[in-house]
C-alpha cells in the first residue's frame, strides 16, 4: 500500500502528460508517422502483442543473465576489495577509473568477438551493470562502525564471522542502492546489445521499425522496455524492504 501510494503522483503525472500529448497531435494535426498519438500507440500495443510479446522474451532472457552474472562478480570483487588491502590498492582504481570508458563504443568489438548471438547481449548487459554495484558495495562493505568492528573482535569473533553477521548485513542498504540502478542500466545494456547486432529483442524491433516509418511500434516497442525496467526496478525495491526486515536498522 505504501508502494502505491509513493508511486501515486508520478502516475497521475503520466496520465497528465499522454493527456496533453494527445490534445496536442490532434491540435496540430502532426502527422502519424512522426508523433502518433498516445491512442493510437495503445491500438499498435494491442494489434503486435504477441509480436511484442516474442521480442520481450529475448530481451527479459539476455537482462536476466546478464544482471545474474553481474552481481554475482561484482560481489564476489567487492569482498574481495574490501576483505584484502593489497587486492584494493591494485584493483579498484581500475574499477573507478573504467567508468569514463563510454560502455556503447565497445559494443561493436564484443559482437566482433562474441557474435551476434545472445552472448554479446549479455556481455553488454554485464559492463553496463557490474561497476555501479561493485562502487556501491564496496562502499558499503567499508562504512562500517569501527567501534562495533572492535566490539566483534573483543568477543573472538574471526574476519568471517564478522563479515558474515557485520559487514555485509551493514552494506545492505548500499548494496540494494546499486543493484536497483543496475536493474535499470541492464535494460538499457540489453537495447544496445541489439542495436549493434541482433535479429531479435525490443532492441532490434525498434531498429527495424524506425527506418520503414513504424513510429506507432517505435513508442509500443519503447513501452513494453518500460514496462520490464519498472518491472524489474519494483522487484528490487520489495526484495530490499523483505530482506531488511530481518536486520534491525542500526
Amino acid at each position: 500500500m505504501n508502494l502505491f501510494r509513493d508511486w501515486l503522483p508520478a502516475f497521475i503525472l503520466f496520465l497528465f502528460g499522454f493527456f496533453l500529448w494527445e490534445i496536442s497531435v490532434k491540435i496540430f494535426d502532426v502527422p502519424d508517422w512522426l508523433l502518433p498519438a498516445p491512442s493510437q500507440i495503445i491500438v499498435e500495443l494491442l494489434n503486435s502483442f504477441m509480436l511484442l510479446l516474442m521480442h520481450s522474451q529475448v530481451t527479459v532472457k539476455e537482462i536476466f543473465f546478464g544482471l545474474t552474472i553481474s552481481l554475482i562478480l561484482a560481489f564476489s570483487l567487492s569482498i574481495a576489495i574490501s576483505w584484502s588491502s593489497i587486492i584494493n590498492k591494485a584493483v579498484f582504481p581500475f574499477v573507478i577509473t573504467s567508468l569514463i570508458i563510454p560502455i556503447f563504443t565497445l559494443a561493436p568489438l564484443i559482437v566482433v568477438w562474441f557474435g551476434t548471438g545472445i552472448a554479446s547481449k549479455i556481455v553488454v548487459v554485464v559492463l553496463f551493470t557490474f561497476f555501479p554495484v561493485v562502487i556501491t558495495t564496496v562502499n558499503g562493505l567499508k562504512s562500517s562502525d569501527k567501534v562495533m568492528v572492535d566490539m566483534f573482535k573483543t568477543l573472538g569473533a574471526n574476519k568471517f564471522q564478522i563479515y558474515l553477521k557485520l559487514y555485509i548485513p551493514g552494506a545492505l542498504p548500499q548494496i540494494f542502492s546499486g543493484i536497483k540502478v543496475a536493474s535499470v542500466l541492464a535494460v538499457i545494456g540489453a537495447v544496445i546489445g541489439e542495436w549493434i547486432g541482433s535479429s531479435a529483442g525490443l532492441g532490434w524491433l525498434i531498429k527495424l521499425s524506425g527506418p520503414q516509418f513504424k513510429t506507432e511500434r517505435v513508442f509500443a516497442s519503447i513501452f513494453a522496455l518500460s514496462v520490464i525496467a519498472i518491472a524489474l526496478y519494483l522487484f528490487t525495491i520489495l526484495l530490499e524492504k523483505f530482506i531488511l526486515k530481518r536486520y534491525p536498522k542500526n
